[in-house]
């Protein structure tokens, strides 16, 4: 796949995963809570995360525009994705009651990394492409 087509790509994905970000969190808790909530019951937390994700998501389909503006960005969203997964998975498999997550929540983590690493141009790559 050729640069051009890589940053068509990226774009796409930067909307697509920003508006899941936006909007989807919170009804994947409701509808799937042993995959994507953490707490049974009343907690503080989904607010929370909802609300760090949904910002981020907001941001990303901003990103999108101009994606070589926002490498830093991007490239955040790689690497928290990748922490945020692996700290989750070591916890899924430490407490039995959460290994949901492991088809949940961790997997769409790790792929929203990889997929925005692959298509996300390197710093030498990207000065190449304005």
């Amino acid at each position: 796949m050729d640069d051009a087509h890589r940053l068509k790509y990226l774009r796409i994905a930067l909307v697509v995963v920003g508006a899941i970000s936006v909007a989807g969190f919170y009804p994947l808790m409701i509808v799937w809570p042993s995959g994507w909530a953490w707490q049974a019951g009343y907690s503080d937390y989904p607010a929370m995360i909802v609300g760090i994700y949904a910002t981020l998501g907001v941001f990303l389909i901003r990103a999108a525009r101009d994606p070589l503006d926002h490498l830093s960005l991007i490239w955040f969203t790689v690497w928290s994705s990748v922490v945020h997964g692996s700290i989750m998975a070591v916890q899924s498999f430490a407490h039995p009651a959460h290994r949901a997550h492991l088809l949940g929540d961790v997997p769409a983590l790790f792929i929203v990394a990889i997929v925005l690493a692959v298509l996300t141009p390197r710093k030498g790559k990207a000065s190449s492409l304005r």
